[in-house]
């Protein structure tokens, strides 16, 4: 009976945090609205993707996670539109149009370390 309630633990997890990518909200404001904690979230998170059988991420050499994007909006006109990165951890990271490259890299340097 256990195993049935961890997979069905699983399985509710798995749909919250695809809704919370879904969602376009930080981790944080996703948490606080749907009252769950942010460490319970990344707990999960990781746990689930440790689990056996389940496709790993294809890395490139030296060990980093080859990009991959979506599209987050069609929404057009927007002066200061630009990009949001989701970096590791489920952390998003949002530059807007004009952002100058060295404040960039001291920010993505800051985040990863």
């Amino acid at each position: 009976m256990a195993v049935k309630q961890d997979a069905a633990k699983a399985r509710y997890w798995q749909n919250l945090i695809r809704e919370a990518a879904r969602s376009g909200l930080s981790i944080r404001e996703f948490c606080r609205r749907g009252r769950v904690t942010i460490s319970q979230f990344y707990w999960w998170q990781r746990r689930l993707k440790q689990q056996p059988g389940r496709p790993q991420t294809k890395r490139r050499s030296g060990g980093q996670k080859a990009a991959s994007f979506v599209l987050v909006s069609e929404e057009g006109g927007s002066p200061d539109a630009g990009i949001e990165l989701v970096l590791s951890g489920g952390r998003r990271l949002r530059i807007h149009k004009g952002v100058d490259e060295t404040t960039l890299r001291a920010v993505l340097a800051a985040m990863e370390s």
